[in-house]
Order: C-alpha cells, then structure tokens, then sequence
C-alpha cells in the first residue's frame, strides 16, 4: 500500500515540506495511546538470530536509521517503535544553524535516489541533548549522536566545535560518530586529509579517555576517497583507536551503481546542481569500500554499512562485504515504516 498509494501522493509536493508533514503526523498519531503498541506489533521483528554485539553495545538487530532523518532528536521514540536497531540523530553543530538556501533535498525517482545539500541545518547539540534526555523509548534502541562543525567555524577550530558537541551528548547517546564527509559545507571534507584527521580523533579520543566510561566513537568516511586515501584512514583508524567506521556518506559522483549514466536525465541532473547522492546508484561503491577497509583492517573491526540498502538482499551484500550493522535513510523514503522489519525477516 505504501510504494503504490502513498509514495505517488508524497512525492506530489516538495521533498523537504513533505518530510515535516509526515514526521509530524507521525508525532500526533503515535500520541494517540495504544496506537505505538500497535505500531511497534506491525513494524517490529525481534529473533535472537538478529541480535549482536558490537563496539561493546548490544543490538537486538543489525538494522539502524542513518544520520540526516533525524537531525533534533525530535522522533526518537517515534522512529523506535518502527523496529530499527539504532537510530542516529544529527548531523548536530554545538551552535543552531539553517543550513543551505532552499531548495536543497531533490528526489530522483527514475533511479530511487535523492541528493541533498541540507548544510548540518539543526537546532543545536543542546537542544538535540534536552529532547534526548526526555526520551520514554529508554532501551528499546540505541542511540548514535552524529556530530560536525558549524558553517562559519574555520578548519583550524574545527576542534572546538567537535569537543563542544561531544561534551554536550555524551550523557544522552550510546555511540558518536565524527562526519567530516558530507559535502554540503564548504571546506569540510578537508578535514579527511591524514594530518587534521589524525589531530582531531586524537583530541577527541582523550577526551573521550578521561571520562569514568568512555563511549565508542566512529568515523563517516565519503565514498569518494581514493584506495591511498584509504590507506590513510586505515593508518588512523590503528594509530587512534576508534572504535569503527560508517561506510559511506553520499557521494558528490553522478553514475549509476555501475558507473553508467543515471536514469534521471542529464538536464535534471543538472539543474539541480551540487549536492551529495544518497540510494541505489550509491550501493556498489559503498561496498568495495566496506570490503576494501574490511580486508585491511580485519574481521574484528566494526563497520557500520550504509549506501543503497533498500532490501534483506542489500543488507545481506554489505554484511558479506564485512560490515557488521547496516543503516538506511534513502531506502527508508523509498520503501516505507517497514523497511526494516522486512530487512530483519529476509536475513533470518
């Protein structure tokens, strides 16, 4: 019902006012007492065959929501009672900012795509930790805070801003993960090279150290990254210690999963203009560079695998790959509320 009646009436109006709809209404009909019961009966699938522990956290299942759905923690208890494993919230600034110009979120239906260049628009890491600690879902999910740096914050004080979001979630989430791969904010995939990579997951790791109970902390890579930049990550991945990686962010590339031209035509294409692709033309690459860090740095490292899962078959590929958990957000639009419960039914 959803990909036949729903999907054509949603993707009537614009992407971004859409999404506020829905999330809204999810709001008040999850209010509605007896009806997240109800909810949690349709969409959620539970199987010990599901559940595993990584970084040192327990999942009752592999399947997460991706960082970008959620920016505020505003439907944390809404989206748990959905059946994701994990949902991470943000990407979250230390201070609120809009994000880009509008519009800035495009579908690209012919290939079950989007591409966004939202800018980290967000409330702020304080008002993103205030709704977490009301939050009633408690343990029924994990939640990962996904964290980057304001627009108008230099490279060189990156650091800062990164510190300053951490010590404001750190009471509130499970998992932090370090993004500097989106594309949307000028400058900031600068922050990929070896050398501020390498200064900032340190500080971070310290950090992180001095606490009674230190939290895991990943990195969101791009998959734009050559093999050698590769390399570099994995030699910063050992020489820090985090505890994994999320591969991938979007992508700034314009193919499809096979390197063909996309299906959408090259004038759409165009006249969206910048930004980064997110779903199906994204899948193949997000796994060679799961499989590629997956065979240099070891069966026991965990990977978090995101990029084009829109099926069990999808997820199955990226787990194959050496993921350990997977994430949607792209496939989530496209395939409905029951997406993962249809990803954990087709794994088990």
């Amino acid at each position: 019902m959803y990909k036949r009646v729903l999907l054509p009436l949603l993707f009537r109006f614009d992407p971004e006012k859409i999404h506020h709809f829905t999330t809204s209404a999810l709001r008040f009909l999850l209010s509605i007492p007896g009806v997240p019961a109800l909810t949690r009966w349709l969409f959620t699938y539970e199987n010990p065959a599901l559940e595993r522990t990584v970084f040192g956290l327990r999942f009752k299942n592999p399947v997460g929501l991706a960082a970008g759905f959620d920016k505020n923690a505003d439907l944390v208890d809404e989206l748990a009672c959905l059946g994701f494993g994990f949902i991470e919230i943000g990407t979250v600034t230390p201070q609120p900012q809009p994000g880009n110009d509008r519009p800035r979120l495009f579908r690209l239906k012919a290939d079950r795509g989007l591409i966004n260049r939202m800018g980290f628009n967000n409330e702020g890491a304080a008002a993103a930790a205030e709704r977490l600690r009301k939050r009633t879902s408690g343990q029924q999910v994990l939640i990962g805070g996904n964290i980057g740096k304001n627009k108008w914050t230099p490279n060189e004080a990156a650091l800062d801003d990164y510190r300053s979001s951490f010590q404001t979630l750190f009471p509130v989430v499970d998992y932090f993960v370090v993004n500097v791969s989106s594309p949307n904010t000028p400058g900031l995939r600068e922050l990929q090279e070896k050398e501020p990579l390498m200064a900032l997951l340190r500080e971070l790791q310290t950090e992180n150290r001095q606490k009674p109970a230190p939290k895991p902390i990943l990195l969101k890579i791009a998959p734009d990254l050559t093999n050698s930049q590769l390399d570099d990550i994995i030699d910063i991945v050992r020489t820090t210690g985090i505890a994994g990686v999320i591969a991938t962010n979007t992508t700034i590339g314009r193919t499809n999963s096979e390197g063909r031209p996309l299906q959408t035509s090259p004038a759409v294409i165009e006249s969206i203009g910048a930004g980064g692709l997110s779903g199906p033309p994204l899948r193949n690459r997000a796994t060679e560079v799961i499989r590629y860090l997956h065979e240099r740095l070891g069966p026991q490292f965990p990977i978090i695998g995101v990029g084009g899962i829109n099926t069990a078959e999808d997820a199955r590929e990226k787990l194959a790959a050496g993921a350990s958990l997977v994430q949607v957000y792209t496939g989530f639009i496209y395939e409905g509320p029951a997406i993962a419960r249809r990803i954990c039914q087709g794994l088990v």
